[in-house]
C-alpha cells in the first residue's frame, strides 16, 4: 500500500472513531438530560384508556356513546389472532425480535431515504405506543429521542403482549374510533371477534394515514393498502398465498355510513348522559360506564318508526312549501360535484329521508343526485307532494328546479318520491305499569334537528285525554258510569273560567241531550264533562289529579280544567294513565336500571318498586271502573280505530284533541304496556288546514307502536276488584249500586261555578235535588234532571 493512500484510510478510521466517541458522548449527554424528563411508564402495566360511556338497552343494544374517544378495551387474549398477525405484519415484523428499536428497520428507512428521496417510517410498535400515550406528534429530534428511551423502557417494564394490547386498543383509526374493537364497529358494523381475514387486512392498513386509507371515503386508496397488507402477512408466514388469494376476492360490506337500520333512542341516550354528568362530573367521558336502561330494542324500534310514519303521513296531507335551497350548479362535472357536496353538507340526511340537488326537472320528471353520487329519478305518484311546485306558474322559491335542494324517500315498491322534512313535532313514550320501567321512548322526530325532549320537556294541553281523571274524582263522589247528565249548551262567566266568560262547545258542534257518563266519555262530549267536575268542584278535582302526579299549580281550579286546560308532560300522562292500568297504584317511571364500570362491575342498581298501600294512589275499584269506561271508549267510541287495528279485548286509551287542534293525543294501555303519543308545533298553531284529531293523527302512532310491543302478549283476564258489582252489564261501587243508593246532586246547576264551590255536594242516596230517580228514568225523572244540568 502506498504511504499516501495509508495515511488516507489512517486518518478516515481516526475521523470516524472520533465521531462515534463524539455521538456517543452526544447521546449520553442527551440521555442524561433528558431521562429525568421520562414519565413512569411502570403505569401502564395497569393499562386504562379513556373510555366513552355507553348507553344500552335491557336487551345490550348500544343506544348511546359520549366521549371524545370512541374505545371499545379489549384483553390481547381476546384479539383475533388473524388482526394480530396483520398489524404486526405491516407495522413491525421484527417486533417480537427487537428490544423497542429496530437497527435493521432503521437502516433499512434510512437507505429508502436516500435511494428514493421519499419519507419512510420506522418507528417500531414499541415507538408508537411510547409516542400515542406519552408524547405528541411534532417532528424533532429531541421528541424522536425521548420516543426511543421510552420504547426502551417500555420494553424492560412491559411484556411483548402487553405493549401490543396497548397499541390494538390506543391507535386511532379515523372517525373518532380509537383502538381497532371500535374501528371493526364503525366500518363493518359488527364486534371484533367477528371479523374476517379481509377485513382484519383492511383495518391493519389504517394505521399508516387513518385519513388517506379510509375504505368509506377513499375505497380505492384503501384497497391497494389491503392488498399490501396480505402480500406481508404471506412474506412473514402468518397466512399462506392461497388464503391471500381467498382474501384478495372476498367482497367487503362497509357499514352504511347513514346507518339506516340502526336503533335510534337518542333523547333516551341524552337523558341518561345527563344525569350520569350530573353525579359523576367529568369522568363520565373517560372512565368507561357503562349504562343499561330499562328500555327493549324492538320497542324503541317500533316506537321510532310508527311516529316517524304518523308525522310523514301528516306531512303528506299539508301543502308544498319549496325546497330547503337553491344552489347554483355549473356545466363542467368538477365544479357541479363540488357545488353539490357543498349544499348537501349543509342539509345532512334525515333517517330515510335523503337530501338530493335537483339536475333536471319538469311536469313529469325529476332527475336528482344524491351525496353519495347516486342518481334518483323521480315520475308519476313519487312527484305529488311537489306538483305546486313542478307548474311552470309556480312561486319562485316554491318552484322545483335545477339547483333545488329537495327530500327524497323510497318507495314501497322500491321507487322514489319527493318528499319536505316536518315542522310538527312529535312524541311518544311507553312504560311499564306494573313497575313504571320505560320501555320506548321518542322525544321527536329527529334529534339531529331538534334535540328538545318532548316527552319530558314539552308542557301541553292534554285536551279530552285528561277528561278520565276528571270521571275519576266524580267516582268518589257519588258517580256512576250510569249517571245521566244533559248534554246541552253552557254558558260561563269569567268566575267559573278564571278568565274570560266561556260558551265551551262539543267538537262537532252537535249536542245529543242526556245521556250516561259512559256514552259521554265515548264520545268525548265536553258539555258533560264541565258539568261533572261543576257538581263535584274544580277545587276537589284539581286536588284529586294530585294524586296521579300532576302539579296542582298547572291546573287552575276552574272549569276549563275539565277539558285538559292546564299542562301536562307526555311523560306525566303515562305515568298517570298507568295508574288507571295497574289497580290504583303511583309508579315512578324508571330509565336506568344499571351502572357498571368498563369491567362489569356494578356501580348502582334500581331498587325493585314498591307496591303496597304506601304506594296507592286511588282505591283499586276505582281504577277498575274508569278502565271499563275506556274500555268502551276503544270498543265504541273516539278510541274505535284502535279496535280495528289490535282486535284486543283489554286496549284501553283517550283520544285528546285541545281547542283549535293545537295539540293532539291518545293515551292508552293494555295489561303490560302503557303508551302515549302527542302531535304539535314547537310554536302552537292548528295542525292541519281543516283541523286534525287525536283519533285522526296520535291514535296510528299509538297502534303502530302496540302492534309490535303486544305481538305474543295473552290477552289479560278482568280481575274484579272487592267493592264493585255488576247490574245489567254495568260496574258499579257496591255502596252506590242500584236500588242501594244513587249518585246525586244538591244544589242547582250553578252550585260548582265558582273556583272550589261545590266540593263535596253531594246529597244522600236515593234523591237527586230531591227528586226520587232510577237508572232509566220516567219522562218526568229525566226533565228534573235535565232542570239541574242546564246552565242558567
Amino acid at each position: 500500500m502506498k504511504p499516501g493512500l495509508k495515511r488516507v484510510l489512517l486518518w478516515g478510521v481516526a475521523s470516524m472513531a472520533i465521531g462515534g466517541t463524539a455521538a456517543l458522548c452526544a447521546a449520553g449527554v442527551a440521555i442524561a438530560v433528558l431521562a429525568p424528563q421520562l414519565p413512569d411508564v411502570s403505569e401502564l402495566s395497569d393499562y386504562r384508556p379513556k373510555l366513552p360511556l355507553r348507553v344500552y338497552t335491557a336487551d345490550g343494544a348500544l343506544i348511546g356513546e359520549f366521549g371524545e374517544e370512541r374505545r371499545e378495551l379489549v384483553p390481547i387474549a381476546e384479539m383475533p389472532k388473524q388482526l394480530k398477525d396483520a398489524v404486526v405484519a405491516v407495522e413491525d415484523a421484527r417486533f417480537y425480535e427487537h428490544p423497542g428499536i429496530d437497527p435493521k428497520g432503521l437502516l433499512r428507512a434510512v437507505l429508502a431515504n436516500l435511494r428514493h428521496g421519499v419519507h419512510q417510517g420506522a418507528s417500531t410498535i414499541t415507538q408508537q405506543v411510547a409516542r400515542n400515550v406519552y408524547l405528541s406528534a411534532e417532528r424533532t429530534l429531541s421528541r424522536k429521542m425521548l420516543e426511543a428511551l421510552l420504547a426502551f423502557r417500555l420494553e424492560q417494564h412491559l411484556s411483548k403482549d402487553q405493549i401490543l394490547e396497548i397499541y390494538l386498543n390506543q391507535i386511532f383509526l379515523g372517525h373518532r374510533a380509537y383502538g381497532f374493537a371500535s374501528a371493526s364497529e364503525r366500518y363493518f358494523g359488527k364486534p371484533l371477534k367477528d371479523i374476517t381475514l379481509a377485513e382484519a387486512a383492511m383495518l391493519a392498513g389504517l394505521p399508516k394515514a387513518p385519513g388517506t386509507n379510509d375504505p368509506v371515503s377513499n375505497p380505492r386508496r384503501a384497497r391497494a393498502r389491503q392488498l399490501y397488507v396480505l402480500d406481508r402477512m404471506v412474506a412473514t408466514g402468518a397466512i399462506n398465498a392461497v388464503q391471500a388469494a381467498e382474501a384478495k376476492l372476498e367482497p367487503l360490506r362497509l357499514r352504511d355510513p347513514s346507518e339506516p337500520k340502526r336503533l335510534h333512542a337518542e333523547h333516551a341516550a341524552e337523558t341518561v348522559r345527563q344525569l350520569m354528568v350530573a353525579q359523576y362530573g367529568a369522568s363520565t367521558y373517560t372512565r368507561g360506564y357503562k349504562v343499561f336502561t330499562s328500555l327493549v330494542a324492538s320497542e324503541q324500534a317500533a316506537a321510532y318508526q310508527s311516529l316517524r310514519k304518523g308525522i310523514l303521513d301528516y306531512e303528506r296531507r299539508q301543502p308544498w312549501r319549496g325546497p330547503e335551497r337553491f344552489v347554483e350548479l355549473a356545466a363542467d362535472q368538477a365544479r357541479l360535484d363540488d357545488a353539490v357536496d357543498e349544499a348537501l353538507a349543509e342539509h345532512p340526511d334525515s333517517g330515510d329521508m335523503l337530501a338530493a340537488v335537483v339536475l333536471q326537472a319538469d311536469a313529469k320528471e325529476v332527475l336528482a343526485v344524491r351525496g353519495n353520487g347516486e342518481s334518483v329519478r323521480i315520475a308519476g305518484e313519487g312527484l305529488r307532494a311537489a306538483q305546486a311546485g313542478l307548474s311552470p306558474r309556480a312561486a319562485p322559491n316554491l318552484r322545483v328546479r335545477r339547483g333545488a335542494v329537495i327530500r327524497v324517500a323510497k318507495t314501497p315498491k322500491g321507487g322514489w318520491e319527493i318528499t319536505q322534512l316536518p315542522e310538527v313535532e312529535g312524541a311518544f313514550v311507553s312504560l311499564d305499569p306494573r313497575d313504571g320501567a320505560i320501555r320506548a321512548l321518542v322525544g321527536g322526530f329527529d334529534f339531529s334537528r331538534n334535540k328538545f325532549n318532548h316527552v319530558t320537556q314539552a308542557w301541553r294541553q292534554p285536551g279530552s285525554s285528561f277528561k278520565p281523571f276528571i270521571y275519576s274524582a266524580a267516582l268518589e263522589k257519588g258517580f256512576t258510569p250510569s249517571t245521566l247528565v244533559d248534554d246541552a249548551p253552557l254558558f260561563l262567566d269569567a268566575a267559573a273560567t278564571g278568565g274570560s266568560p266561556w260558551e265551551p262547545r262539543n267538537y262537532d258542534g252537535r249536542f245529543e241531550g242526556p245521556m250516561t257518563l259512559r256514552r259521554a266519555l265515548e264520545q268525548s262530549k265536553n258539555m258533560v264533562t264541565i258539568r261533572v267536575l261543576q257538581s263535584i268542584g274544580p277545587r276537589y278535582a284539581q286536588d284529586w289529579v294530585g294524586r296521579f302526579g300532576f302539579e296542582r299549580a298547572k291546573h287552575p281550579a276552574y272549569l276549563p280544567m275539565a277539558l285538559g286546560a292546564g299542562s301536562v308532560t307526555p311523560m306525566q300522562m303515562a305515568s298517570a294513565y298507568a295508574v288507571f292500568a295497574n289497580g290504583g297504584y303511583r309508579m315512578s317511571p324508571a330509565l336506568v336500571t344499571r351502572i357498571t364500570d368498563h369491567k362489569g362491575q356494578v356501580l348502582f342498581e334500581t331498587p325493585p318498586p314498591v307496591r303496597d298501600e304506601t304506594t296507592r294512589a286511588i282505591p283499586e275499584r276505582n281504577a277498575f271502573v274508569v278502565s271499563s269506561l275506556l274500555q268502551s271508549v276503544v270498543r265504541h267510541g273516539t278510541g274505535f280505530k284502535a279496535w280495528q287495528a289490535l282486535q284486543r279485548e283489554d286496549l284501553h286509551g283517550k283520544t285528546g284533541t285541545t281547542n283549535d287542534s293545537i295539540d293532539t293525543w291518545f293515551a292508552g294501555f293494555a295489561s303490560t304496556r302503557v303508551g302515549v303519543a302527542w302531535i304539535g308545533y314547537d310554536t302552537p298553531r292548528q295542525l292541519g288546514v281543516r283541523g286534525e284529531t287525536g283519533g285522526s293523527l296520535s291514535l296510528p302512532i299509538w297502534t303502530g307502536y302496540m302492534q309490535s310491543a303486544l305481538q305474543g302478549v295473552p290477552v289479560a283476564p278482568v280481575q274484579v276488584p272487592a267493592g264493585v258489582v255488576q247490574v245489567e252489564g254495568e260496574w258499579y261501587y257496591d255502596d252506590y249500586a242500584p236500588g242501594r243508593g244513587i249518585a246525586s246532586l244538591g244544589g242547582d246547576a250553578d252550585a260548582g261555578a265558582g273556583a272550589g264551590a261545590g266540593a263535596g255536594a253531594v246529597a244522600p242516596a236515593e234523591t237527586l235535588a230531591g227528586v226520587p230517580v232510577s237508572d232509566v228514568p220516567t219522562p218526568e225523572e229525566r226533565s228534573s234532571i235535565l232542570d239541574l244540568f242546564r246552565a242558567r
